[in-house]
């Protein structure tokens, strides 16, 4: 009989060979996700591991619980001043895209695999939802950064439509599995699970906020467990009443993350933490429940799909919902093929095991090859794709600082970092020329990972990262002087 020491010991072994394959991932542009999904498959039972592991009730729980508090901490780091410009299209990605990408996918499943077409249309929803955290790790690893626009298109794409694609995999599950008047319970669902989600979301949100302020912990170390449970709260009051839970509790996150809170920075890097432990739990449990063997019958239709969904639902969908948009044609062309897909299909795709679909298992293992198929095609190509359509931009990851300001919660004074992009007018000025805002001071110029203390007489280089404590209030004037190009300043 396995003792307890043995599980501590294996479980903490196959962690911390995940963290040194995220390592791994960095150096060589290999998409954790699939690192992550190998050492998996590696210690499950066909694997040298040997753990049987075949219980997709256990797999689901825990991927569920993972993205809520995924989800979260993805809320909490999207600023929302960044996103706010490209967010009705990001909106339209990630409900009318996952859509359309369903709907091409389950046409072809209905033809090429011979499923119905709710058993299709199933397939498509559950592979319909993007993983940017895939893209962004590929690209950092390799030095290369997307225009703002686009990188904040698929940030906030990828964020919220994990909620659209859980509500039509839940849909039509119901509709497979009951007899219903399909157009009502289909509206019915999207009108109830839609309201009550984004009402919990942002009720609770603001909420949890005036708690955190108001509440004088004298423990610090009890602020991470009350964010911890009122994710789990907000999950569990917001599926009870109907609502889509994810969606509540993505909104809370960016609620959150975009308000003043007392020990902001130290709970930002707290949900950061659990967010990565989450991912690879959640990956390594996926990897554990697939039997690769039975991956093999679904490599011709795998393929199919793999094809169908990367060269034709993507970019059908993107050039639908980002038609007028003011996108270029390279940039659109960028979006669709940066549509990574990731652990989220796999764990939709454990929803038809539960409810014993039609073809579920044969569900599953498509989802499962394909998912693996677009990080090993789309993943390693990203970089490649970026030079060719001549879109590459500055790396805008942000640098460690030896220098940390916490925010009060009444506060208007923040320290934000800026990076001065390569054709920006203050590039070559000293800083006693810039012309700041008012209240505002450089604090520290990071470049090239090497700390300068700035005087009035330092002279600004393109790429520089400027750390600045100002007035919130700033932020914007600060902003566009240092987005303006030389031959517009004033």
């Amino acid at each position: 009989m396995t003792t307890i020491e043995e599980i501590f010991v294996a479980a903490a072994g196959i962690l911390i060979l995940s963290i040194f394959a995220s390592k791994a991932s960095e150096k060589y542009g290999i998409p954790a996700l699939l690192l992550f999904l190998f050492i998996g498959m590696l210690a499950g039972s066909e694997g040298p591991g040997g753990v049987h592991f075949d219980d997709p009730w256990i797999a689901q729980a825990l991927g569920v619980t993972a993205l809520a508090f995924i989800l979260f901490a993805g809320g909490m780091d999207t600023r929302w001043s960044d996103v706010r410009p490209v967010g009705a299209r990001a909106f339209a990605l990630s409900t009318l895209g996952v859509a359309i990408t369903s709907g091409v996918i389950g046409v072809t499943a209905t033809y090429a695999l011979g499923f119905s077409i709710l058993e299709g249309l199933l397939l498509g929803s559950i592979i319909s939802s993007t993983d940017a955290a895939a893209v962004f790790s590929v690209l950092r690893s390799r030095n290369i950064g997307l225009p703002d626009r686009v990188k904040y298109l698929l940030e906030f794409e990828s964020g919220s439509n994990d909620p659209m694609a859980v509500f039509l995999t839940v849909a039509f599950i119901s509709l497979l599995t009951q007899e219903a008047n399909p157009g009502a319970l289909f509206i019915r669902m999207f009108l109830i699970q839609m309201t009550v989600g984004g009402i919990l979301g942002f009720v609770l949100g603001w909420t949890l906020v005036w708690i955190v302020n108001h509440i004088g912990l004298e423990t610090e170390g009890l602020y991470p467990v009350l964010t911890l449970s009122w994710v789990l709260l907000t999950y569990g009051v917001t599926a009870f009443l109907g609502g889509n839970a994810f969606l509540a509790i993505y909104i809370a996150g960016l609620i959150m993350g975009n308000k003043n809170f007392v020990h902001k920075n130290s709970l930002l890097r707290f949900h950061d933490g659990v967010a990565w432990l989450m991912q690879i739990v959640m990956f390594l449990i996926l990897g554990l429940l697939v039997f690769p063997s039975q991956l093999v019958p679904v490599v011709g239709t795998g393929l199919l799909l793999s094809g169908i969904l990367m060269f034709l639902a993507r970019p059908v969908a993107v050039f639908v919902c980002l038609a007028f948009s003011g996108f270029s044609l390279k940039e659109k062309l960028l979006i669709s093929w940066v549509g990574l897909r990731g652990a989220v299909p796999i764990i939709l795709a454990t929803f038809p095991l539960l409810a014993e679909v039609p073809n579920a298992v044969q569900i599953f293992n498509l989802v499962f090859f394909i998912v693996i198929t677009s990080v090993l095609l789309q993943g390693t190509s990203i970089p490649m794709v970026v030079r060719w359509l001549g879109l590459t931009a500055p790396q805008t990851s942000k640098p460690r600082y030896a220098l940390e300001f916490e925010e009060g919660a009444a506060t208007d004074t923040t320290l934000m970092d800026f990076i001065v992009p390569y054709n920006s007018g203050a590039v070559g000025k000293p800083i006693v020329e810039l012309g700041l805002p008012k209240e505002s001071v450089i604090a520290l110029v990071c470049r090239d990972d090497k700390y300068v203390v700035p005087t009035g007489t330092t002279v600004l280089q393109a790429g520089d990262v400027l750390l600045v404590l100002l007035n919130k209030a700033a932020i914007p004037d600060l902003q566009k002087m240092l987005s303006t190009p030389q031959r517009h300043r004033n």
